[in-house]
């Protein structure tokens, strides 16, 4: 077995430990190791092309199970297409929350039905239905397996056109959810969910209108707790929380990564480093970074290709009260206006001091879609640009 180092592997040829030869528009890793992914399906009826995903699961000795077939599972009597943007897997591994992009033709005319919806599965593919229902979610974003294994927590849009959200959730033997944090409205939210821990979420409030402070928020699904972590001088994506659940990090401005202690929130520090997407090593002590621009179109995948690289997490010092204030209020002050939509371009860094990162490349440097890191930090699943293949490669 080829292991991948966190320094530069020069003139060296790696060779994955499992290569899945289709093309893979989504996976996740389950707690055991097993990987579930989606392969695109594009086929002809009725003189139309439609696309239904296939849904498989492998396990690392390279045995695979297709658990469903879109074209088969899908009997609609009107032209139905999907596509599979996410997959993500219960704690206990025995469920799966599949997020897709669907489309269906509602009248002879040719008009169509777009959004988005959230499939859930057993482990095997047989539909966890709703209540006697379909088991599938309509406006369901981001949703998450809880703890107790029967409550699914999703985003819904709350301010168009997608701007803000607020947070449900739905037990399958339920015909209705809950929304246990009513009157707030978020703009991004990483859930923290473990079979030890319970359920909770860390996420970013704004007021509806988007006026007053960015609020950095800890949610305890539970209890419908609320606890304010801090307030933000500014926040532009990739919130997210390590394995842990002891720190949490995100992007502050376009090249300004900042990390947070979730029960010391005044203890900060920040490293200068271009956006893009990260996932966290085992050990919250580096994170594996993809720089580069994402695609927010609504159909969009929101994932380009990039070089993946090591990233040692800056030191984190208690923040003076002085210097929380100020941001606070530079915050408040600058949210005030109601903003129209989200800017495409964010401010640089004023801040003269802040150290660069110190990238360690992976992978040789090589350009990638997608990657996601298993819950024991023991391997990285990675597919390329163009066909997409799915490769796994262990971690050292």
């Amino acid at each position: 077995m080829v292991f991948l180092f966190a320094t530069p592997i020069a003139a060296q040829q790696i060779a994955p430990s499992v290569t899945i030869d289709e093309e893979v528009t989504a996976f996740a890793f389950a707690p055991d190791g097993r990987i579930a992914y989606a392969v695109r399906h594009v086929f002809g009826e009725r003189k139309l092309q439609l696309q239904r995903d296939d849904i498989w699961v492998a396990t690392m000795d390279g045995k695979k199970t297709r658990i469903v077939e879109g074209r088969k599972r899908f009997v609609a009597p009107v032209p139905f297409s999907y596509s599979i943007q996410s997959l993500r897997w219960s704690p206990d591994g025995a469920r799966l929350a599949v997020e897709m992009y669907f489309s269906a033709m509602t009248s002879e005319r040719g008009e169509t039905k777009e959004g988005y919806a959230t499939w859930l599965l057993d482990a095997g593919g047989k539909e966890i239905r709703i209540a006697q229902d379909r088991g599938l979610i309509e406006d369901a974003a981001n949703s998450a397996w809880l703890a107790d294994g029967a409550t699914v927590a999703f985003m819904h849009e709350a301010v168009q056109p997608k701007l803000l959200f607020d947070i449900r959730t739905m037990r399958a033997t339920s015909a209705g959810g809950e929304t246990p944090f009513p009157e707030l409205t978020f703009s991004a939210v990483a859930w923290s969910i473990s079979p030890t821990r319970g359920s909770a979420a860390v996420a970013i409030e704004r007021n509806a209108d988007l006026s007053g402070p960015i609020r950095l928020v800890w949610l305890d699904l539970q209890k419908k707790e609320r606890r304010e972590l801090a307030q933000l001088s500014g926040y532009v994506g990739q919130l997210s929380i390590s394995p842990s659940g002891k720190l949490l990090a995100y992007f502050c401005d376009q090249e300004t990564l900042e990390v947070r202690e979730v029960a010391r929130p005044d203890h900060v520090g920040r490293v200068r480093v271009g956006y893009g997407a990260f996932a966290w090593a085992a050990d919250d002590e580096r994170v594996l970074i993809k720089r580069g621009t994402f695609d927010t179109s609504a159909r969009g995948s929101g994932r380009r290709s990039g070089s993946l690289a090591w990233l040692k997490l800056p030191l984190l010092e208690a923040r003076p009260a002085a210097a929380a204030s100020s941001a606070a209020r530079d915050s408040s002050a600058a949210s005030a206006k109601t903003l129209p939509a989200p800017p495409k371009t964010f401010p640089a860094s004023t801040d003269k001091d802040l150290p660069d990162a110190e990238l360690h490349p992976a992978l040789s440097g090589l350009l990638f879609q997608s990657f996601a890191i298993s819950p024991d930090g023991r391997w990285l699943g990675v597919t390329a640009h163009g066909s997409r293949p799915l490769q796994i490669f262990p971690i050292r």
